[in-house]
C-alpha cells in the first residue's frame, strides 16, 4: 500500500468518525467538522469553479502569445503558471502549457500550492483582514517564509523524483520572483500592496466571469466559448474536495487534539501564547481562520504565523483534496513541499524576531 492510500485511509476514518459524531449530536465536536467540510462547497465552488471553466482559454492564450517568447530553453514555461493558486487555475494552466510533463506537476501542485497560494489567496486576503500592526508583523512573516520558500520547493522536486539540480534549475525564475517580491514588499510596501490586491481582484473578477458563461452555457446549451469547460466538469472537481474535506477537517482535529501537550510545552519554552501556537496546527487546515486570530496572538506568534502559511497553507484540506482528485500520484510530494516550507518558515521566523519578542511587547502594553 502506497503512501497515498495510507492517508486517504486515514482521512476516510476521519469522514465515518465525523459523520458518526454529527449523527449522534456532536459530542465530541468531530461532527461539527464534518459539517463544515460540506458547508465549504460553496465558498470553494465560488472561488474555483469560474476559473476552472476558463482554464482551456489561459491555457491558448500562453500558448499562442508567451510560449513563442519563452527565452529560457532548459526552463519549462510551466514554471509561470506557478504564480496562481494551485486551486485557481494553476494547476491546469501548468499541465497544458508544459513541455515536460513531471515539471508541469511540480509546477501546478507543488509551484502552485505555495508561492501561487501565497501571491493570490494569503497575501491578499491578509491585507484586508488585518490592519496595523497585525499587517506589519503579517507582513514580515511572509518575507521571512519567501526566503525559506525554495527549501519547500527543493523537497516537493526531489520528492517527485525529479532531483536537486533539475528541481534548482527550473526554479530559477521562482527564486528570482521571490526575491523582487522581498524587494518590493521592503522598500516600496505600498506599492506592493496595491499590486497583490490588483491580482486578487483580477482573480476574483475571471472566477466570476467563468461562472456566467458557464452557467447560460449549461442552461441554455449554446456554446459562448469555443475552448470553454462546461461548468459541470469544473464542479466534480469541487465536489472530489468537498469529499475529501468530510475527512480531512475531522482528522486535523484529532491531530491538533493529540499534540495539544507537546503543543503547550513548546509554548512554554518558545514564549509564544495559546492563540499563536493554534495557529501553526490550524493553517496547515485553512488560512482565513488564522488570519482571523492573529488580533489574538503576541507579535511573535503573528510573523511566525505569517511566514508558515507561506509553504502550509491548506495542506491538509483544500489542496491536499485537490491533489487526490486531480492527481493522486502527487500527494507525497505535495505535503513534503507544505511541511518543509512551513516548519522551516516558522523556525526561521522565530531565529529572525528572537526569543524576546513577546515579553518585550507585554511590557509595552504596561506602559
Amino acid at each position: 500500500m502506497t503512501a497515498e492510500n495510507v492517508l486517504m485511509w486515514v482521512l476516510a476514518l476521519g469522514a465515518v468518525l465525523g459523520g458518526l459524531d454529527h449523527l449522534l449530536g456532536d459530542r465530541t465536536g468531530l461532527g461539527k467538522r464534518f459539517e463544515e467540510g460540506f458547508q465549504l462547497l460553496g465558498p470553494t465552488a465560488l472561488s474555483m469553479a469560474g476559473i476552472l471553466c476558463l482554464a482551456p482559454l489561459l491555457s491558448a492564450l500562453v500558448q499562442r502569445v508567451v510560449l513563442p517568447l519563452w527565452p529560457w530553453q532548459a526552463v519549462d514555461p510551466s514554471i509561470l503558471a506557478g504564480v496562481l493558486a494551485i486551486d485557481m487555475g494553476g494547476y491546469q494552466l501548468a499541465v497544458s502549457t508544459a513541455r515536460d510533463p513531471a515539471v508541469g506537476l511540480f509546477s501546478g501542485i507543488v509551484v502552485a500550492s505555495t508561492l501561487g497560494c501565497t501571491l493570490s489567496f494569503t497575501v491578499p486576503t491578509g491585507m484586508q483582514l488585518l490592519e496595523g500592526e497585525d499587517r506589519a508583523a503579517f507582513s514580515q512573516g511572509i518575507l521571512i517564509g519567501l526566503c525559506t520558500l525554495p527549501a519547500g520547493l527543493l523537497a516537493g522536486g526531489v520528492a517527485e523524483g525529479l532531483g536537486v539540480c533539475r528541481t534548482l534549475l527550473q526554479c530559477l525564475p521562482v527564486f528570482a520572483l521571490s526575491l523582487l517580491l522581498i524587494l518590493g514588499m521592503t522598500v516600496f510596501p505600498r506599492g506592493a500592496l496595491r499590486g497583490f490586491l490588483g491580482f486578487a481582484r483580477l482573480i476574483r473578477a475571471a472566477s466570476i466571469l467563468g461562472l456566467i458563461l458557464g452557467s447560460v452555457q449549461y442552461m441554455t446549451g449554446v456554446t459562448l466559448l469555443p475552448d470553454l469547460m462546461p461548468l459541470e466538469e469544473a464542479m466534480s472537481v469541487v465536489s472530489g474536495i468537498g469529499i475529501v474535506l468530510l475527512g480531512s477537517l475531522p482528522a486535523a482535529e484529532l491531530l491538533q487534539r493529540a499534540l495539544r501537550r507537546p503543543l503547550n510545552w513548546f509554548g512554554q519554552k518558545s514564549g509564544m501564547n495559546r492563540q499563536s501556537l493554534a495557529g501553526l496546527l490550524i493553517g496547515f487546515v485553512s488560512v482565513v481562520p488564522v488570519l482571523a486570530m492573529m488580533p489574538q496572538m503576541d507579535r511573535r506568534g503573528k510573523i511566525v504565523n505569517g511566514a508558515c502559511l507561506v509553504g502550509a497553507a491548506s495542506a491538509l484540506a483544500a489542496h491536499l483534496s485537490f491533489v487526490f482528485s486531480a492527481e493522486a500520484g502527487m500527494m507525497l510530494p505535495l505535503l513534503c513541499a507544505k511541511v518543509v516550507g512551513g516548519v522551516l518558515g516558522a523556525a526561521a521566523a522565530m531565529v529572525a524576531v528572537g526569543p524576546d519578542a513577546s515579553a518585550l511587547e507585554k511590557e509595552g502594553g504596561r506602559e
